[in-house]
């Protein structure tokens, strides 16, 4: 019992995060209920490598030295948008980043400031909309993170441009999202949640899918320069991710602050 109050003393003070806290009711909340609701309902496995999550653990090392390799996270102050349960904040911060992840989804926070207690990272854990933050904090990062997000919010254009708003002069945006064509459709939702079973039946709605000419349209009409695209493909046979010049399906971009 001491144990336990002990972890929620330290979940609600050292990063002040209160999920009861509500948003500032002037800003809209670029986020979908279903998707909110079947993201808490597997709050409790985020850090389970063998669970729902799996991809996400196997992947992150690729996006994880794709963005230090480029930026250098040492001493960055950085922003991991969508942080879910943790897995690429605390990442970027054994890098020796400073790092502020945010999420909607409440339980996916608690697991991930509890988590700290167990792996000794120290990230700022908030609940809080991209927009609302970039209001509240333009211009404040050196590198922003938005990985395998934006194929779940109703309105993605607004989250890229939220991005653009929170990094610094010269600083980087991250994004990650699937691509949308027959072999993605066939890969990540057929292939991935029907065939291989790596992910739960709905996981992806194909509609939502991003294609690599619609991110790179709002990330420049937020004020970005598209500077890379790398893709991630998923080899059945070695069970192993890889990085790709193919971004048919997974694939991330990196951008920069125009000038």
């Amino acid at each position: 019992m001491a144990t336990e109050t002990k972890a929620a003393q330290t979940l609600n003070s050292a990063t002040n995060f209160n999920p009861d806290k509500p948003l500032n009711a002037d800003t809209h909340l670029n986020a979908d209920d279903a998707e909110l609701q079947k993201f808490a309902e597997l709050a409790h496995k985020w850090w389970d490598k063998t669970s729902e999550f799996k991809p996400l653990h196997e992947i992150n090392p690729l996006r994880l030295n794709w963005i230090d390799g480029l930026v250098g996270l040492k001493d960055k102050r950085v922003l991991d948008v969508g942080c879910g349960g943790g897995i690429l904040s605390e990442s970027m911060h054994f890098k020796g980043a400073n790092v502020t992840g945010i999420d909607l989804g409440k339980r996916a926070l608690n697991v991930a400031k509890l988590h700290q207690l167990e792996s000794g990272a120290k990230v700022d854990y908030q609940y809080i909309s991209v927009e609302q933050l970039a209001a509240e904090q333009p211009a404040s990062f050196d590198v922003v993170a938005c990985m395998e997000m934006l194929e779940h919010v109703p309105d993605p254009a607004s989250i890229v441009a939220a991005c653009a708003k929170l990094v610094k002069p010269g600083g980087s945006v991250f994004f990650s999202t699937i691509n949308r064509n027959p072999k993605s459709y066939l890969f990540a939702v057929i292939g991935a949640e029907y065939v291989l079973n790596m992910l739960p039946k709905g996981t992806h709605d194909y509609a939502k899918f991003i294609k690599p000419s619609e991110l790179s349209s709002w990330a420049r009409q937020a004020g970005l320069d598209v500077t890379g695209i790398r893709g991630m493909v998923y080899s059945p046979i070695t069970q192993h991710y890889s990085l790709s010049d193919d971004v048919a399906v997974n694939y991330m971009m990196h951008t920069v602050v125009a000038v």
